[in-house]
Formats: C-alpha cells, sequence, structure tokens
C-alpha cells in the first residue's frame, strides 16, 4: 500500500519535531527545514520538509520536485507571497525568499548536487525545466 505525497510529509514533519530538525529513513543525515508557506490559490496554510543548504546567514531550498517536469506548488506560492517562517531543528525564522539566478543559481544547484548526487539526476529528468534555488533571508537580513 502506498501512502500519498500528504501523508508521507506529515510522517516526516512529525518526525522532525519529535527530534528536534533530524529526520532519519531516506533522509537519514540530509539538513532538512519545513517550510510554512500560504496557498496562493486556496489562502490555506501548508507546510513541506524540504533538504536545504546554508549560504552564509541565508538558507538555500530547491523547486526539485523529484526531477519533475513542473514546478512545486510551494514554489508558486512563494513567488505570490514572499514572506514565509521556516522551522529549523527548533528554531522557527520569519524569512523573505527570492529566486536566486545567473552565477548565483548555477553555484548553488551546483554544490547541491555535489553534496547530494540525487539533485543531478533531478536536474536531468525534468524533461528541460531548470530547477528554480530560491534564497530564504532572515527577515532581519534582508
Amino acid at each position: 500500500m502506498s501512502t500519498s505525497p500528504a501523508d508521507f510529509n506529515a510522517q516526516v514533519i512529525e518526525e522532525f519535531h519529535a527530534n528536534e530538525g533530524h529526520v532519519g529513513g531516506m533522509f537519514e543525515g540530509m539538513p532538512l527545514l519545513l517550510l510554512h508557506h500560504t496557498g496562493a490559490k486556496s489562502g490555506t496554510s501548508r507546510i513541506n520538509p524540504l533538504a536545504y543548504q546554508r549560504d552564509g546567514g541565508r538558507y538555500v531550498i530547491f523547486a526539485s520536485k523529484a526531477g519533475a517536469p513542473t514546478n512545486p506548488d510551494w514554489y508558486h506560492n512563494l513567488k505570490a507571497d514572499p514572506n514565509v517562517t521556516i522551522e529549523v531543528g527548533s528554531d522557527t525564522v520569519e524569512v523573505l525568499a527570492s529566486e536566486a539566478s545567473g552565477e548565483e543559481r548555477e553555484r548553488l544547484y551546483s554544490a547541491q548536487a555535489e553534496r547530494v548526487p540525487q539533485f543531478a539526476e533531478y536536474e536531468k529528468s525534468t524533461g528541460g525545466r531548470v530547477i528554480p534555488v530560491i534564497v530564504l533571508t532572515p527577515s532581519g537580513e534582508a
């Protein structure tokens, strides 16, 4: 019996909260954050667990959608309202989301693909979609 994406995310979020941001299984050792955002059309509050990397004081996430040909819904929500909240470990941080472009996007995505080779595979399987790289800057530093 397969698990729906919503059920899978709920399990990851529960484990994240129970272990101060640490999650096992396929995410063992991978830095994860919880992205709190609002549906652009529905207005519904949403939470997505996402792999991230640090870039100085900023957090960087990737709209890979596991290599799907379309961007994830959360990407569209951040474009509509870039003021969001993340949970990292046991901290909650207000951030401003912006999309990296050009050399910055290439640098950040290459670093992620080097750390987590699955991201290089995602890029190959998108059917030509360039995976957006989103920089989350803490609101006090934006």
